[in-house]
């Protein structure tokens, strides 16, 4: 005998509603409209009143926009949502550090950490992937499978926790806390670029939270292709992770690199739009005992990148549990960045932030995660011997 399901009565499950913190400004227009918000003609006045309160005024509340028409305001909280993600964790480091731990969906999980005394004020470090698939074995946070890219309202959610966290709405003109944006928490952002696109233009909009697009740094392995749409769209500062100076051993730390060798990837540096003085590239270059700190690693670097409006930021190695690398010796780094110095590069040694509540480069999440999961065991393990 055999047995027909009938599934023509089945409700299919409920579609969450949109954030409208995540759409760019064409977008909230023509949510306002497919929406039954307003009529096509009033569109335009509807998403500036809405996108106002929205980021400059970092509103959760429909009910609190008060130049909307109340009957509208309801229409909106019937149709959208404002909501924040949760805050799974929330640590402030003795230096002053803080780091959130954004859970924007089921099973999606992100860090985000804000800096203070970085940049003109205070940076914060956001991601774009829930994982990674780069790989780059000095990386903690690379040890990590990719589950999926971030949208666009996860990527803004990260600025807007930030925000409320520091108190920083409405958007203050002068003596902000949150002054830069940069892109090098997890993943890769320019095998995401169009969400990372789309949240630049939100969080640089002037009459939002209005963070100038040379406050907005985004850092990448080297995805050679992505390079000249990146600039275009975003007119982002540009960050190269880079931690080598020859294509055998970057091979090593940053795998990317048998796909986009260096000489494909400084060509693409040297076309960056925009490039100049008064945007300059940033190479980042972590400083790993014995492998890439020697005084002719130095001068190779400097050979690399002659003739760019470049600054080196070298970056004592984190250590984690179960690598190989150590961190080069602090006179090693002194030697080397003298050597750049003396090339015309400015080589700051990126002084380790947020150790104690491990939100140093290199350890977001991972270390979270197994923290967490370790208490977990030893719970379960308690309740087995009470038992």
């Amino acid at each position: 005998m055999s047995i027909t399901l009938d599934l023509t009565r089945t409700t299919p499950a409920p579609r969450s509603p949109v954030n409208l913190a995540g759409l760019t400004r064409p977008d909230l227009r023509q949510a306002m409209i497919d929406g039954g918000i307003c009529p096509p003609e009033k569109a335009r006045m509807r998403a500036s009143q809405v996108w106002r309160w929205i980021h400059h005024y970092g509103v959760t509340d429909f009910a609190l926009m008060s130049d909307v028409a109340k009957d509208t305001r309801a229409k909106l909280a019937e149709t959208f949502t404002l909501a924040r993600p949760e805050i799974v964790e929330r640590q402030v480091s003795k230096d002053g550090t803080r780091k959130w731990l954004i859970r924007t969906a089921p099973g999606i999980e992100v860090e985000a950490v804000y800096i203070p005394d970085v940049g003109r004020a205070g940076a914060l470090c956001v991601s774009s992937q829930v994982g990674c698939t780069l790989n780059c074995t000095f990386c903690h946070t690379g040890t990590q499978k990719l589950v999926r890219n971030l949208t666009t309202a996860e990527i803004v959610a990260q600025v807007q926790v930030a925000r409320d966290d520091l108190e920083e709405w409405p958007s203050p003109s002068e003596d902000r806390r949150l002054s830069n944006i940069v892109f090098m928490g997890m993943g890769e952002p320019l095998y995401n670029l169009d969400a990372v696109s789309d949240a630049i233009d939100i969080i640089s909009d002037p009459e939002g939270i209005s963070l100038s697009r040379r406050r907005i740094t985004v850092s990448t392995s080297g995805v050679v292709p992505q390079l000249e749409p990146l600039g275009t769209r975003t007119q982002a500062m540009l960050a190269i992770s880079l931690h080598a100076t020859n294509d055998a051993l970057r091979d090593v730390l940053v795998p990317l690199n048998k796909k986009y060798p260096l000489d494909q990837l400084m060509a693409g540096i040297r076309a960056y739009p925009g490039l100049s003085n008064a945007r300059r590239v940033t190479f980042e270059y972590v400083m790993l005992k014995g492998v890439n700190d020697s005084p002719a690693e130095a001068r190779a670097l400097v050979r690399l990148i002659d003739g760019l409006p470049a600054k080196v930021n070298l970056i004592p190695f984190n250590p984690w549990p179960g690598t190989d690398y150590e961190c080069s010796d602090w006179k090693t780094i002194e030697t080397f960045a003298a050597i750049l110095n003396k090339a015309g590069f400015a080589s700051p040694i990126r002084t380790p932030r947020g150790r104690d509540i491990l939100a140093a480069c290199g350890q977001l999440k991972s270390e979270s995660e197994k923290l967490r999961a370790s208490a977990v065991r030893k719970a379960e393990q308690a309740t087995v011997e009470a038992a």
